[in-house]
């Protein structure tokens, strides 16, 4: 009886040698092709210890995909390395993450900065590693979304500027209208010009050298109202100026620079020159008085355009 215990102890132990093995086996056929898995993902997967330092402790190879040849091996010599390639406009956003004060929820958009020295989008979703109850590591998936991001500034570009002339059309004046006059109070200057003539160039060359009056004349207003001016076109022959944060000395130089360089365009046909009416206001206060700049500026042009149609009735 004892030899028999013996001996079927043996055999049970022998099997449960034999289960164990099997499963360590399959556990490490998971684990290596989950890892390959991890290896060939076009995403960027990492794990990085905030504490009790910084330390990269893992980044997918595909990191060197998008952020150039190098930066894996960058990112093992130097776990600082995160700080030095994020966007200093971004570099709060990361801060955040490794300290917990996030929505871990939620995506997060940031840039970093590749080999070439050009920054790339990313979306990330971050899961934190407590320990004791304060974060100890982060570890997360990253994708690039440079394609997405472009998409959405073309789309942002076609909405708010005019196709003719690329400056901005009156749908995007009208907002940035509203927002000094409802949000931010500002000086603020407004200037509005006028094509003169643009019936007459469209009635006697066709619409097409009509166009290029347009064209001209939204070039000629971008080469003189520069920095944070905003040049819109409101209509057919009409442009609008807004100017932030400026003075009426300022305003009624660059609006002088402008007469000066519209008397120095060449023709475009025959008799054809570039003319605009010009008419100006500015107020130290935007709040509540965009309507009335708007208003006063427009009299002043019709003014100006006025005192033009006597002087092209005797000489045209």
């Amino acid at each position: 009886m004892e030899l028999y215990a013996f001996l079927l102890g043996l055999a049970v132990s022998l099997l449960l040698y034999t289960v164990y093995a099997r499963f360590k086996k399959r556990m490490f056929q998971k684990e290596s092709i989950s890892l390959s898995l991890v290896e060939q993902s076009k995403d960027i997967i990492y794990y990085y210890e905030v504490k009790p330092v910084y330390k990269h402790k893992y980044t997918s190879p595909s990191v060197d995909l998008f952020l150039g040849a190098g930066t894996l091996d960058a990112l093992y010599r130097d776990s600082n390395m995160p700080f030095e390639m994020i966007h200093p406009d971004d570099r709060g956003i990361m801060e955040q993450k490794i300290s917990g004060k996030i929505n871990y929820n939620e995506g997060i958009i940031q840039r970093l900065k590749g080999t070439d020295g050009v920054y790339r989008w990313f979306e990330e979703y971050t899961t934190p590693i407590y320990e004791k109850g304060e974060i100890v590591a982060v570890q997360g998936i990253m994708r690039n979304i440079d394609d997405k991001i472009k998409l959405e500034q073309d789309l942002h570009y076609r909405v708010s500027h005019d196709a003719l002339t690329t400056v901005y059309n009156r749908d995007y004046f009208e907002q940035m209208m509203t927002y000094y006059n409802q949000e931010e109070n500002v000086a603020l200057g407004l200037v509005l010009c006028d094509l003169d003539r643009l019936k007459h160039a469209n009635d006697t060359y066709g619409h097409k050298i009509g166009d290029q009056l347009i064209q001209a004349a939204a070039g000629l207003l971008k080469s003189v109202f520069l920095e944070n001016a905003i040049v819109s076109r409101v209509g057919g022959d009409e442009f609008v100026i807004l100017i932030p944060q400026t003075t009426l000395l300022e305003i009624e130089r660059l609006c002088d620079q402008l007469r000066e360089k519209i008397s120095q365009s060449p023709s475009f046909i025959d008799d054809l020159h570039l003319h605009m009416s010009i008419g100006i206001a500015f107020s130290e206060q935007s709040l509540g008085k965009t309507d009335s700049l708007y208003m006063e500026a427009d009299a002043q042009m019709y003014e100006d355009k006025r005192q033009k149609t006597k002087l092209y009735t005797l000489f045209y």
